[in-house]
């Protein structure tokens, strides 16, 4: 599983959302390296497990010819609670990791391989997220 190796502050304030205001990404919205590419169409945090399995089934569906890049990493530390305490007495303790997502971040690309099967790869690796996907190509305008 993804995680960094050093982090500055061990534990993060949670950050607020205001449901009447989207955030679209800004960066990491082409494609880079691959022919497709999985484009969140909705925001989520996801989690190191979640990219693991996410990864897992492009490793399985591409081959050994097929070549997939993960474009989002991890780095936002995930506190919790132990089971069946009450509140206050302080912020949990670090469980993982995960990293938050807007609409528009490509966060999986697939190169080497037939449209086909590329377009079959991302779209079990989608099932896999807490986001709903949109599989891209390199000659589509998007």
């Amino acid at each position: 599983m993804l995680f960094p190796k050093k982090v500055k502050h061990r534990k993060w304030q949670t950050g607020r959302k205001n449901p009447n205001k989207v955030i679209l990404a800004t960066r990491g919205t082409r494609l880079n390296s691959g022919s497709y590419g999985l484009k969140a169409t909705s925001g989520a945090r996801i989690t190191s497990n979640q990219i693991e399995a996410a990864r897992k089934v492009l490793t399985r569906e591409v081959g050994k010819m097929g070549k997939y890049y993960i474009r989002i990493f991890p780095d936002r530390p995930i506190t919790r609670k132990a089971a069946e305490v009450g509140m206050g007495k302080g912020k949990g303790d670090p469980q993982g990791f995960c990293v938050e997502v807007f609409p528009g971040r490509i966060m999986f690309e697939v190169g080497n391989v037939t449209e086909e099967r590329a377009r079959e790869a991302l779209r079990k690796a989608g099932t896999k997220l807490p986001v709903t996907v949109k599989i891209v190509s390199e000659n589509e305008i998007y």
